[in-house]
């Protein structure tokens, strides 16, 4: 009967995420859709192809937003990573303004972080380039990045590491042995949160890029302020891909580890 519940709680929660998606499948593939027509007067691929086409710069751009996400995500895990276990294993002077500040990009005004990274980037030369965004995009990502590891080092015993150690690992093969093992999921979610982020920055990537630097955000705008429905909602379907995908390989991958430790403790 819990079973039962459970599928039907999954179906019910998958049905109100897919709800939206329908209507941006009508909009790719309509050729004229007025209210209140249930369908799409005509059916047509244009949109599809223009938005495919070398031409229309959506696969360039899709290109450009997976490497500035992928390498913010990157640099957010080799930073966050030593911040979180820290800051979740050990009480030192001064935690409490590291979490503030962690938390001030969240708590201050968009425009004003903007405005401040812009100057900044441009004194450093970095503004219109690629890493000058992805430096940009690491405040925001690497709060979550700190803080959900902050959390999963909370909960990690040290004791197995030490004892790691005292049988002759060295340090990285307690990491990849021990710890990682241990942290994984919690990382994954992490690095989920810090990619979908990234991939999402339409303000920071505007300024910072100064127009330079084309991403899906830029372009998804650029469309729908020119009221083409059909272009927008098909970059918008390739806008939303990655994340559905990554956010199933993630649920995959937890899912069968928390299955493959269930079956270790009741045999």
């Amino acid at each position: 009967m819990r079973a039962d519940l459970r599928t039907l709680a999954g179906l019910a929660l998958a049905g109100f995420l897919v709800l939206p998606l329908i209507p941006l499948v009508g909009w790719s593939v309509a050729q004229g859709w007025r209210f209140p027509d249930l369908l799409p007067d005509r059916i047509s691929a244009q949109a599809w192809t223009f938005a495919l086409s070398p031409q229309s710069g959506v696969l360039a751009s899709f290109a450009t937003t997976t490497l500035i996400a992928a390498t913010t995500t990157l640099l957010a895990i080799l930073i966050g990573l030593p911040a979180g276990r820290a800051l979740g294993m050990y009480r030192f002077r001064g935690r409490s303004l590291v979490l503030l500040l962690l938390l001030a990009p969240a708590l201050l005004p968009g425009i004003a972080v903007v405005f401040g990274l812009h100057g900044m980037m441009l004194r450093l030369g970095l503004a219109g380039t690629i890493p000058g965004v992805i430096l940009a995009h690491l405040v925001p990502v690497l709060p979550y990045m700190t803080l959900v590891m902050a959390a999963v080092f909370a909960r990690f015993d040290p004791a197995f590491e030490d004892q790691a150690r005292s049988l002759g690992a060295t340090p990285w093969q307690t990491f990849r042995t021990v710890t990682l093992p241990a942290i994984l999921p919690g990382l994954m979610i992490a690095a989920l949160f810090a990619f979908l982020v990234s991939w999402s920055q339409y303000l920071l990537t505007l300024s910072i890029g100064g127009g330079r630097v084309q991403t899906l955000p830029l372009l998804l705008f650029s469309f729908a302020s020119a009221g083409r429905n059909d272009i927008t909602a098909a970059i918008a379907l390739l806008y939303i891909l990655p994340g559905l995908l990554i956010l199933a390989v993630i649920a995959r991958r937890i899912t069968g580890r928390g299955a493959a430790l269930t079956e270790r403790l009741h045999p």
